[in-house]
C-alpha cells in the first residue's frame, strides 16, 4: 500500500534540519534536491488523478506513463535524507545530544501536523465540493470521526483507515522512523555503555537495523504500515552523515565501500528499484559531504529558485492535492474539451499548488510548534469533517 504513493519532501527536512541549519548553515544542495523531487512526487500525482491526465496522456503518453508509475520512486530520495538530516540533529559524533528524547518526540510530532493538519482540513472541504464533479476512485469519501482522529494521531494506517489525501502515509512514517533513530541511538546511552562503546554502538545498532529491513522487513508488503520496512533507506541517510564525518581517507573510503556493499547485498537478495536509488542517493550525499559541496559556497544564485522550493516542499506535498481536486472538478465542469486544455489545466495546478504551498509555509509550516497550535489544527480538522458530514 505505502509503497505505491509519494511522499512529503520537506518532512525530509524536519526539526533535524532546522537544528542542522542553526549550527552549519542551510545546505543548498539537499533544498534543490528536494525541490527537483517534490515536483517529480506532483507531476506523479497530476499524472495519476483525475480526468486531465487521461485527456493530456494523448500527446505524450510515454512521459505520462512513466510519471505515472516510476515518478513515486521519488519517496527513496526523502527518505534518505530525511535519516541524513535525523542523524545531523540527534547524534552528529555518534552520540545522543537529547536531554529529554520524550519532549523531542513530541516536538517532531507538532512540527509535523501542524501543517499536516491545516492542510487536511483544506482537502476535507474541498473533497465535498469536488465530489459531484469527479468519480469516487478520485475524491476520497466524507470521513468518519475515528478517521479524523486516526489521521490527526497519524494511526490512520495502522488502524486500516482509507486515507483522506495522497501520500499521508509519508507523514506517518517519517515520524515512526525519527522516534526508531532516537531510540536506537539513545539505547546505549540509557543501558550505560563503557564510554570506550559509547560512540559506536549507536552506529552499530542503527546498522543492524538498516540491514535487517533492507534484507528482511522491505521484502514483507505486510510491514508498509511501519518504520521497519522504510527503515533499510532511512538508515543508508543515517549511515551516509557518519560517513561523511570519517576524517582519515581510508576510513571514509572502507565505510563507504560497505554501504556500498550492504545495498548491492540486498539487491542481490531481491532486485527492488526503490532500494537501489536509496542506495545511490547515500552514496551520493556521503561524497557531497566529503567534497563540501553541501556547503552554501559551492551554490549559484542560479539555484536559488530551487533551493526555495526546497524549502516549501513539504507545504508543496500536503497542498497540493487539495489543488488538484478543484482544477480537475473546474476542467470537468467545462463540457468536452481537446486535450490541451488538460495539459494547461495539470500546468495550472502546480502553479496554483505551488502559491499554495508558499501560503501554508509562511502561515503554518514556519511558525513555532505549541501545544495551543496543534490542538486548534487538529480541531479545525475535526470541525471540517463535521460540516461536511452533516
Amino acid at each position: 500500500m505505502n509503497g505505491s504513493h509519494a511522499p512529503a519532501s520537506t518532512v525530509a527536512a524536519g526539526d533535524g534540519g532546522a537544528a542542522l541549519s542553526a549550527r552549519q548553515g542551510r545546505m543548498p544542495l539537499l533544498d534543490v534536491v528536494k525541490g527537483l523531487a517534490c515536483a517529480l512526487i506532483v507531476g506523479h500525482h497530476l499524472a495519476r488523478y483525475g480526468p486531465m491526465p487521461a485527456g493530456a496522456q494523448v500527446l505524450a503518453p510515454d512521459f505520462f506513463g512513466w510519471l505515472a508509475n516510476d515518478g513515486r520512486l521519488a519517496v527513496q530520495v526523502f527518505l534518505v535524507i530525511a535519516g541524513f538530516l535525523a542523524t545531523a540533529s540527534l547524534a552528529p559524533d555518534g552520540v545522543l545530544r537529547v536531554d529529554r528524547p520524550l519532549a523531542r518526540i513530541f516536538q517532531r510530532y507538532g512540527r509535523l501536523v501542524m501543517p499536516y493538519l491545516a492542510a487536511l482540513t483544506v482537502c476535507v472541504l474541498v473533497a465535498e465540493v469536488a465530489r459531484p464533479w469527479l468519480g469516487e476512485e478520485v475524491v476520497p469519501a466524507e470521513p468518519s470521526l475515528g478517521q479524523l482522529l486516526a489521521h490527526g494521531l497519524l494511526l490512520q494506517d495502522l488502524l486500516n483507515y482509507e486515507s483522506l489525501s495522497t501520500g499521508v502515509w509519508y507523514v506517518a512514517i517519517d515520524f515512526q522512523l525519527f522516534a526508531l533513530a532516537l531510540a536506537l541511538v539513545g539505547l546505549p546511552a540509557v543501558l550505560r555503555q563503557p564510554t570506550s562503546a559509547a560512540r559506536w554502538a549507536p552506529v552499530a545498532l542503527v546498522f543492524i537495523v538498516a540491514v535487517a529491513s533492507l534484507a528482511l522487513f522491505n521484502r514483507q508488503a505486510r510491514l508498509d504500515e511501519t518504520a521497519f520496512y522504510f527503515f533499510g533507506a532511512y538508515g543508508l541517510g543515517m549511515l551516509a552523515f557518519w560517513v561523511g564525518r570519517a576524517t582519515r581517507t581510508s576510513t571514509w573510503c572502507s565505510a563507504v565501500a560497505l554501504l556500498a556493499l550492504v545495498g548491492a547485498g540486498a539487491l542481490a537478495i531481491d532486485w527492488r528499484s526503490r532500494i537501489a536509488i536509496a542506495l545511490v542517493t547515500a552514496l551520493l550525499i556521503a561524497v557531497a559531504q566529503r567534497r563540501q559541496w553541501l556547503s552554501p559556497a559551492h551554490w549559484p544564485a542560479a539555484a536559488v529558485p530551487l533551493q526555495q522550493l526546497g524549502r516549501i516542499s513539504y507545504s508543496l506535498f500536503l497542498i497540493h492535492f487539495p489543488v488538484l481536486l478543484a482544477v480537475n472538478a473546474l476542467v470537468a465542469g467545462l463540457g468536452p474539451h481537446g486535450p490541451w486544455v488538460d495539459l494547461l489545466g495539470m500546468i495550472a495546478t502546480f502553479g496554483l499548488s505551488v502559491g499554495a504551498a508558499v501560503l501554508l509555509y509562511r502561515g503554518v509550516e514556519a511558525r513555532p510548534a505549541s501545544l495551543r497550535s496543534v490542538c486548534t489544527l487538529f480541531a479545525a480538522l475535526l470541525v471540517s469533517g463535521l460540516i461536511v458530514s452533516y
